[in-house]
């Protein structure tokens, strides 16, 4: 097993890999995706197996977190055969196995999740009122995904909500998300739009809430005391001198994150993006299928892209112009 850990051309250690089990989804968030979108044919998307032994690749080289995402992950079928596998390499490489969902398939399969060695997820929630939830999501029924993470508690997994900051949609629910997060014992964060998919520049304009703005909202009830806690990712996280609740705040264009970016992106279909906000990708699916015995030219192929990663994005809504636009939508890429 290769000793040498994956350092990209800047010293960072990369040890978090968020991969896309399947670009497919039951929801057409309005930001995430096109509400008739061409999904990938499903020969182009790796198998379940050749998923499990990239993610291998990954913990054999250094990787110790893993979240999986999509699209939405629990919609591919057999996907808990996935998950089993990754729990195997708990402990033996792999520090946390996590996955990112809207919900809505988490009454099936919470407890299953906790049983394979899963401790907490994100669910993406960004409203509470249910007739804004299905004008958001286009496709989702709020009570379905309630009683989904009302099923992840039971199960006894620790919830974080991730809420997109839409400026005109939800900002008049601050308040109620923090006190309905604080009820229910979730972590919170919100997260600022980012420009990617094919969704149109005024779209974007019109949707940006700098986070900025909502946290001086937030400091008008709640005394904001700044942590130095992390939880691998990119959030930076208060706790409301008040209630106790952390909230976290993922800012790529206000403050960006990438001076101390640790992960990469695998999408679906085997291209690893060294960063979420640039074009450059690698194919890995080649190698992987070279040679279905040996993942000696995978982890070469891993260490090749990785000292290509570069300093950081060029996300930007100033000016009234977005800069620094991706065509590939989320769900490709993997959240």
């Amino acid at each position: 097993m290769p000793s040498t850990p994956l350092i990209d051309p800047f010293a960072r250690p990369i040890t978090y890999l968020r991969v896309s089990v399947t670009d497919r989804c039951d929801f057409r968030c309005t930001y995430c995706m096109a509400e008739h979108m061409q999904f990938l044919p499903k020969t182009e998307l790796l198998t379940l197996e050749e998923l499990e032994r990239l993610c291998g690749a990954f913990i054999d080289l250094g990787v110790r977190k893993l979240r999986v995402t999509g699209g939405e992950p629990l919609v591919r079928r057999n996907i808990m055969s996935f998950f089993e596998a990754m729990g195997q390499r708990l402990g033996n490489g792999l520090d946390e196995l996590t996955l990112t969902t809207n919900g809505s398939q988490l009454a099936r399969f919470a407890q299953g999740l906790a049983d394979l060695g899963v401790r907490r997820i994100n669910v993406s929630l960004d409203t509470l009122d249910p007739e804004k939830f299905a004008a958001i999501t286009r496709w989702g029924r709020l009570p379905q995904v309630l009683d989904g993470i009302e099923a992840a508690k039971a199960a006894g997994l620790r919830v974080k909500i991730n809420a997109v900051a839409l400026k005109g949609f939800n900002e008049d629910e601050l308040f109620r998300l923090v006190d309905w997060c604080g009820r229910e014992g979730h972590d919170l964060t919100f997260i600022e739009v980012m420009p990617m998919g094919e969704m149109g520049e005024e779209l974007r304009l019109d949707q940006y809430w700098p986070l900025s703005d909502l946290r001086a909202r937030l400091a008008e009830r709640f005394t904001l005391i700044d942590t130095a806690e992390r939880t691998g990712g990119p959030a930076r996280y208060v706790r409301l001198e008040e209630t106790g609740q952390r909230i976290g705040f993922i800012t790529p264009l206000t403050h960006n994150f990438c001076e101390s970016c640790n992960r990469v992106r695998v999408t679906c279909t085997g291209e690893l993006f060294m960063c979420l906000g640039q074009e450059d990708r690698a194919d890995l699916r080649a190698p992987l299928r070279a040679d279905p015995a040996d993942d000696a030219p995978v982890r070469t192929a891993i260490r090749a892209a990785i000292a290509r990663k570069p300093k950081g994005h060029d996300f930007d809504y100033s000016r009234q112009r977005v800069a620094g636009q991706v065509s590939r939508h989320m769900s490709h890429t993997g959240g």
